[in-house]
């Protein structure tokens, strides 16, 4: 099992993975596993690494991008990048396309957009591509000690 896994069972939440065929040729990881899933693309969030004064995951819809403006302006940054892919997995302990908001090497600031409150259960990376868990909102955002905004553009 994957440390995003593992944290979870530690924290006692209840989570259903939701394991499926990765394609390496698909471009979106979050599209191609809201398809093989079957559910619907606003209820599969991306996890993101933005960078600032400090580093952070940034929570969002697949069909969306992250706004770095309202992201900055949530947590009170002055100004955020998207972190390099190298940096993002150095950071978290997982390849792009896997990267779990449980379980990160370091423990990293939350911010989840807040049409995640639509929902009642979300799926986010397990922690390997090819493999989502689905948790409720409300667990998701106690474990991370997440901040909730509006942060899509």
């Amino acid at each position: 099992m994957t440390p995003a896994v593992r944290e979870l069972e530690r924290q006692g939440v209840a989570f259903e993975l939701a394991p499926y065929t990765h394609d390496p040729t698909h471009e979106s990881y979050g599209l191609e596993a809201a398809a093989a899933l079957g559910v619907d693309t606003s209820m599969v969030f991306k996890t993101l690494v933005v960078t600032g004064d400090k580093m952070y995951l940034a929570i969002v819809p697949v069909t969306h991008r992250v706004s770095l403006k309202l992201a900055a302006a949530a947590i009170g940054e002055r100004r955020l990048t998207m972190s390099a892919p190298a940096e993002a997995e150095r950071a978290t302990g997982y390849v792009v396309g896997g990267i779990s908001p449980f379980g990160t090497r370091r423990r990293l600031g939350v911010l989840i957009d807040a049409s995640a409150r639509d929902h009642s259960n979300v799926y986010v990376s397990g922690g390997r591509r090819g493999l989502d868990i689905c948790v409720a909102v409300d667990d998701l955002i106690r474990i991370c000690a997440a901040t909730v905004a509006e942060i899509v553009a």
